[in-house]
């Protein structure tokens, strides 16, 4: 019986061009379940000092190097809606990341990452590298970037705190009608966020929140509204533990900066489509 999750690890003892077949004898899968994982990035290649993972099933391989399989059948399945693409400025894009769309891959795969997802479907085709990042569960503006001189002129941006950004939140909750500073430690580093009401629904007792972020610590946002006693409504990690929102209401909306390529200021908004929204009722 073949195990819904294992790791295997083979060694290459003479020239070959053909990695699903000794996959296929060391693992026991099939050779579509093989080309399947390896499309969503669970396998990788070890030559000398450099390990990546490997697209091609007839890429030449050499005596003394290595494969590995991360195979995880849950994960191999794990299906999201897909990213939108907003803007386009050619070194770089601004998508809209759905709910449970990932910033960063894992051994066992990157299938469902937003990069991995614009290299697939940009035209034209293009590199594209994380610059910051999103929680798995939040939506919202992500930037992109698809040269390393741009993704790295962009995240020092981002690092020097030279870009305005803020996030709409919906919390538990009748907030301030006052901008509200929170300096809460996270993970005993210093954050700074400011958040101001935007508006008040009565009937949910809820408050949808506008927050400006000095600092970019994990979680912070949803840290810092808890703090206050008004958590994000669908944050089971930091908020009401009971809580039945299926998505959390935490969404990137707001982006302006002078390009550091082209000098010019470039601002960016999410459609208010996209935006968090009261439910119609309570659960």
């Amino acid at each position: 019986m073949i195990a819904n999750k294992a790791e295997y690890h083979i060694d290459v003892l003479e020239h070959s061009t053909d990695a699903i077949n000794l996959l296929a004898q060391a693992s026991g899968l099939g050779k579509q379940v093989l080309k399947d994982a390896m499309q969503k990035g669970a396998i990788w290649h070890s030559h000398g000092k450099q390990t990546n993972r490997i697209r091609r099933a007839k890429k030449p391989l050499l005596p003394g190097d290595k494969l590995h399989l991360y195979y995880n059948q849950h994960i191999l399945n794990e299906h999201v809606a897909p990213a939108e693409l907003l803007f386009d400025e050619a070194d770089y894009s601004v998508w809209y990341k759905p709910y449970g769309m990932r910033c960063q891959g894992s051994k066992w795969s990157d299938h469902t990452t937003m990069n991995r997802f614009a290299e697939l479907n940009m035209q034209p085709q293009r590199n594209a590298f994380i610059i910051h990042r999103l929680d798995r569960a939040a939506t919202g503006l992500l930037i992109l970037g698809h040269s390393k001189k741009a993704t790295a002129a962009i995240a020092k941006l981002f690092e020097t705190r030279t870009l305005d950004k803020h996030y709409e939140v919906i919390v538990h909750g009748k907030f301030s009608s006052e901008t509200v500073q929170i300096d809460t430690l996270v993970d005993n580093k210093p954050a700074l966020s400011h958040a101001t009401l935007i508006t008040y629904n009565s009937a949910l007792n809820q408050s949808k929140v506008q927050v400006k972020i000095d600092t970019g610590r994990k979680h912070q946002i949803r840290i810092h509204m808890a703090s206050l006693g008004h958590p994000v409504v669908g944050d089971r990690l930091h908020g009401v533990a009971e809580d039945t929102a299926p998505d959390l209401k935490l969404t990137s909306c707001y982006f302006s900066f002078i390009c550091p390529l082209s000098g010019k200021q470039k601002t960016f908004e999410l459609p208010e489509d996209y935006r968090p929204k009261f439910a119609e009722k309570l659960p």
